[in-house]
């Protein structure tokens, strides 16, 4: 699949795409593994709540809707960094340890990577769902994503706040993972802005150069 056609919506049917093979068998792999490795599944529950939500309302909307094959490989990344975290909790992280030990982090900063990566992988795919689903402008393509994300990381920062302190209180510090950091919902909900606004002006320099 050649970059200029990744770009575009169109997708072959799922039994004959090898690209959407490899990103389900993939994540279902991965997926597996972090609820056989978990070190606490009250916690996976928690964080896999909206993957669940996620993966329902692709299938169902599957044959309606269809993202192109770029799209669902970013979805597929970003997820994965997600479920690695919920194994773990986002705290607790090896890899965010080991980044922490290597480059001499005061804290385990995977979190910070995964809400980063919200912005940063999935602002085309919603960009792609406005211009080819609903036929916006494509300023408004470009704009949405960008505060969609905003939106979003205020609503989940919300959440987290109600699963930590109303609903799920005993699993509230693990859930959170704010390691002491005040500022953490503020910084989270940057990082993601950042993200969005970074992908969507790469892809924006991509089709200019390349005059899709």
């Amino acid at each position: 699949m050649k970059f200029t056609n990744a770009l575009s919506t169109y997708r072959i049917p799922f039994k004959e795409n090898k690209t959407l093979w490899v990103c389900t068998i993939s994540f279902l792999a991965l997926w597996s593994s972090t609820l056989i490795g978990t070190t606490d599944l009250n916690n996976w529950i928690l964080e896999n709540f909206l993957v669940f939500i996620s993966l329902f309302l692709i299938i169902w909307n599957n044959k309606k809707y269809q993202f192109s094959d770029l799209s669902f490989v970013l979805f597929t990344v970003y997820i994965c960094l997600h479920i690695y975290g919920s194994k773990y909790t986002y705290a607790e992280n090896p890899f965010g340890y080991w980044l922490k030990d290597t480059l001499g982090f005061e804290r385990n900063h995977y979190d910070r990577i995964v809400h980063f990566s919200f912005g940063f992988l999935l602002a085309y795919p919603m960009r792609e769902a406005f211009i080819s689903w609903f036929k916006f402008p494509t300023w408004v393509g470009w704009l949405l994503p960008i505060e969609i994300t905003l939106s979003f990381s205020g609503m989940y920062e919300l959440v987290e706040w109600a699963v930590a302190d109303v609903f799920f209180p005993e699993q509230g510090m693990a859930y959170l993972g704010t390691q002491g950091d005040v500022w953490d919902a503020q910084k989270d909900m940057f990082l993601a802005t950042l993200g969005a606004v970074l992908a969507t002006s790469i892809i924006s320099g991509l089709k200019k150069a390349l005059k899709l």
